[in-house]
Order: C-alpha cells, then sequence, then structure tokens
C-alpha cells in the first residue's frame, strides 16, 4: 500500500549508512533540531554481523522556519566524516527520473502506469525501451516516450550503449525492467548496479526456461509467486527487494497460474518501485534493508 505522503514542500529523506558505533542517531537528531527541523519519520537497523548501521529520516522545517537545505547538506559532512558515512539528503516531494524497459508482455508495465497515473508513485518516467513494438500504442497513449531497440546477436552490444545513451542524456536514475525478456550483459549489469530492477517467477525456482507455469502445473505445486530484485550480473539472483506468494490448488489449469503469477508479478515490482523512489531501500552485500 502507498505509504501516507505529507503535502508541504520542504520535506526531505536522510539516508546514511555508516560503520556501527554508539552515538550515531543522538548525532543526527541533534544535528536536525539545532536546524530548526522535525522529525516525522526515522527507521534505523544496526546489521550485528556485518557491523553497519543503516538510517532512513524523514523531515520537514518547523513552522514559520525558512531552511536551508542546501545549507545543511554543507553542514551535516561535519557529523558524518567521523562516522565514515555515506549520506544522501533528497526532497521528499522530487520525483524520481525511471525508465522502464519491456518486451511484449504488458501487464507489469499497465501496473506501474496505472499508479503512476493516480500519483501513486513519485517518479517521473524518463521512457520506456522494448525490443518490440507491441506495447508501443499503451505507452505513447500516455504521452510517454517509447524507444524501440530491437536486439539481435550482432546488435546487442550497440543497442545496450543506445540504452545507456538514453539513461544519461534523461538523468535516469532507475530502470525497471517489467518483463523485459532479454538478458542483460555483464557490462550493462555493471553500470545499472543497484539502480536496476528486475521481475523473477522466485518460487518456481526448479522450472527454468519457457512457460515455468506450465512446468510448475505438471509437478502440482501449491505456492507461485514472484520477486523483484537488484539486476546482477548473476541472473535472477541479484539482491531482493519484495516478494508477493499465493497458494494454489490442484484444480489450477495452466492458464490459472499463468493469471495468478502476473498478479504476483505486478504486485512485488510495483513494490519494490515504490520502495526504491521513496528511498527505502538499502544494499548489504548480497541483501537488502528496507524501512517500509
Amino acid at each position: 500500500m502507498p505509504h501516507a505522503t505529507c503535502t508541504s514542500e520542504n520535506h526531505y529523506i536522510l539516508t546514511i549508512s555508516c560503520p556501527a558505533t554508539s552515538g550515531i542517531v543522538a548525532a543526527i537528531t541533534t544535528f536536525l533540531s539545532s536546524h530548526e527541523c522535525y522529525i516525522s519519520e526515522l527507521a534505523q537497523y544496526d546489521d550485528e554481523d556485518m557491523g553497519q548501521f543503516f538510517l532512513r529520516a524523514r523531515f520537514r522545517f518547523n513552522e514559520g522556519v525558512k531552511g536551508d537545505v542546501e545549507h545543511m547538506r554543507q553542514a551535516f559532512e561535519d557529523i558524518a566524516s567521523p562516522f565514515g558515512m555515506e549520506w544522501q539528503m533528497h526532497g521528499a516531494r522530487q520525483k524520481m527520473p525511471v525508465l522502464i524497459m519491456v518486451s511484449k508482455f504488458d501487464h507489469c508495465l499497465d501496473d506501474l502506469l496505472y499508479h503512476y497515473r493516480k500519483g501513486e508513485l513519485n517518479m517521473q518516467i524518463t521512457a520506456v525501451v522494448s525490443n518490440h513494438l507491441d506495447l508501443r500504442p499503451m505507452v505513447e497513449r500516455e504521452g510517454i516516450r517509447f524507444v524501440y531497440l530491437p536486439i539481435t546477436k550482432d546488435t546487442k552490444a550497440r543497442q545496450e550503449a543506445a540504452l545507456m545513451d538514453i539513461v544519461e542524456e534523461t538523468g535516469t536514475e532507475l530502470v525497471v525492467l517489467a518483463r523485459y525478456m532479454q538478458i542483460l550483459s555483464n557490462e550493462l549489469c555493471h553500470k545499472l548496479s543497484g539502480r536496476a530492477i528486475n521481475i523473477h517467477h522466485s518460487f518456481l525456482p526448479g522450472f527454468k526456461g519457457a512457460k515455468p507455469y506450465h512446468q510448475a502445473h505438471a509437478r502440482g505445486v501449491k505456492l507461485i509467486g514472484a520477486t523483484a530484485h537488484y539486476v546482477t550480473a548473476d541472473l535472477d539472483e541479484g539482491p531482493i527487494i519484495d516478494q508477493a506468494v499465493q497458494r494454489v490448488e490442484h484444480n489450477f489449469a495452466p492458464d490459472d497460474l499463468v493469471a495468478v503469477g502476473r498478479n504476483t508479478e505486478t504486485e512485488a515490482l510495483t513494490n519494490a518501485v515504490r520502495y526504491h523512489i521513496e528511498r527505502r531501500v538499502f544494499l548489504a552485500n548480497d541483501r537488502t534493508v528496507i524501512f517500509k
């Protein structure tokens, strides 16, 4: 479900990752208080196995205070440096530039466009890129740029370079593979590390290749689902952001499983995109920390 969003223009999100030690939260909250800020949301997690600390704070300036966020960013470095913090401070209402990649399946794209149209995803779609023309009418009906980049063995490198040109030209921060049925090269996965999300029928791990739901039906599965994860060079093994699962019965035909699978895929992918653009996701090696 979408998170409640305040209509005030002066809300900001501070994200922090650093080695775990004492005094971090006190330093942050004292800093925000000293700059006349009110903390409306605060989440933290100490991964004792990694010795790593993660924090996400949403804050605004107090009523009547004309805060200078640029000055705050400069001043915060004095807090961040002693703790070795990796940190960012963003406007909460600032729309994230997002590029979507598709092939022929339309359900994930359709769900993202619906939530985008309703204002439930704080993003700006910079383009929809596809290796097929099937979904062009759906995209252009929304007034969104559609880019056709057909892929063959001989053109793959050239088309991936063209994709990166679009990413850089539009300032895209997130790439969403909404059932894009092409394997990205290792080089492209590296370039998009931590900023590309894919959807995979995860609860069918033994059914690879064509028609996984038909294979699942033949084996009489009782659970099907989907996983949204960051893209890595290890196919379908990137850090997991969200998962959806649904129980099915013996009388579900293959087409029934496909229909249920579409629902789990759209749910997991849209949730993952929302968490990312709201800056709720932190990478922790091969895992993620998510403040929902």
